[in-house]
C-alpha cells in the first residue's frame, strides 16, 4: 500500500515539475486553459486522480486556477507581482520612465543577442510568423493590429532567448508599459517617415536573430528602443505645446 502511495506521489511530483517548466518556458501562458482530465492524464501517462494531486499542487502555488464548472486555466502570478506595484508607481512619477526604458533597452537587446545565438528552428518558425503578422498590419496601415503584433513580436524573440527570466520579465514590462506602446504607436502612425523607421528597425531585428548575428541584433534592439525613448520625447513635448496652447486661447477667451 505504501509503494502504491509513494509511486503515486512521485507520479505527480513528475507532472508538477513538467507543467512548472511548461509554464516558466512559456509553452503554457497566462489564461491558457489546460485540457480536459481524462486527455491530460492520459497525455502524461498517470491516472486521473494522479493528475488532480500535481493540479491541486500547482493551485496552491498560485499558478493554476481552477474554475467550478470552467476547467483549470494558468495564472498570472509571475507577471501580476512585478507589474501591479510598478503601475501604480509609474502613474504618480513620470521620470521613472526613463528609467523603465533603459531597463527595457538592456532587456531587449540581451534578448535579441541571445535568440541570435540559441533559436532553434521552432523558435525561427514562431519569429517569423510573429513578423509576418507585424509586417502585414504595417502594409495595411491597421494600428489596432500593429498595437498587438508589436508586442507578440517582442515576446517572440524574448522566448528565443531561451532564457525564463528574460522571456518572463519581457513579458511582464510588456503588461505594464501597454498604455505607452498605445500612445507611442499612435504618435508615430501619423508621422509617415518615422513609421517607416519603425517597421524598418523590427525587419532589422528580425533579419538579425534569423542571419544568428548576435551582435547585430543586439545593436537592432538597443537602437529600436532608443528611437522609441525620443519619439516619446517629441510626443511628450507636442503634448505640452498643445496644452499650452489651449491655456493661452483659454485666458484670452475671458
Amino acid at each position: 500500500m505504501n509503494r502504491s502511495l509513494n509511486h503515486s506521489a512521485r507520479a505527480a511530483d513528475a507532472v508538477v515539475r513538467a507543467l512548472e517548466q511548461r509554464i516558466l518556458e512559456g509553452s503554457l501562458k497566462p489564461g491558457d486553459k489546460l485540457p480536459a482530465e481524462r486527455e491530460f492524464a492520459q497525455a502524461f501517462g498517470v491516472s486521473r486522480p494522479t493528475l488532480r494531486q500535481a493540479l491541486q499542487t500547482l493551485a496552491a502555488k498560485g499558478l493554476l486556477d481552477t474554475r467550478h464548472g470552467g476547467g483549470t486555466f494558468v495564472t498570472d502570478r509571475l507577471l501580476a507581482p512585478f507589474v501591479d506595484p510598478w503601475q501604480q508607481m509609474l502613474a504618480g512619477n513620470p521620470l521613472l520612465h526613463r528609467d523603465l526604458l533603459e531597463f527595457r533597452q538592456m532587456l531587449e537587446r540581451q534578448a535579441a543577442a541571445l535568440a541570435a545565438d540559441r533559436a532553434t528552428d521552432a523558435d525561427l518558425a514562431a519569429l517569423d510568423q510573429a513578423y509576418a503578422e507585424l509586417d502585414h498590419a504595417y502594409q495595411h496601415d491597421d494600428l489596432d493590429a500593429c498595437i498587438a503584433a508589436d508586442v507578440a513580436f517582442h515576446q517572440a524573440v524574448a522566448e528565443a532567448s531561451h532564457n525564463a527570466m528574460v522571456a518572463h520579465l519581457t513579458a511582464s514590462l510588456m503588461r505594464l508599459i501597454h498604455d505607452h506602446v498605445t500612445t507611442n504607436l499612435a504618435y508615430l502612425h501619423a508621422r509617415p517617415q518615422r513609421w517607416a523607421l519603425l517597421r524598418a528597425q523590427h525587419q532589422a531585428i528580425w533579419e538579425s536573430v534569423r542571419e544568428r548575428r548576435p551582435e547585430r541584433a543586439a545593436e537592432a534592439a538597443a537602437g529600436h528602443i532608443e528611437f522609441v525613448r525620443l519619439s516619446m520625447d517629441d510626443n511628450a513635448m507636442a503634448e505640452e505645446r498643445r496644452q499650452a496652447a489651449l491655456r493661452r486661447w483659454s485666458e484670452r477667451a475671458r
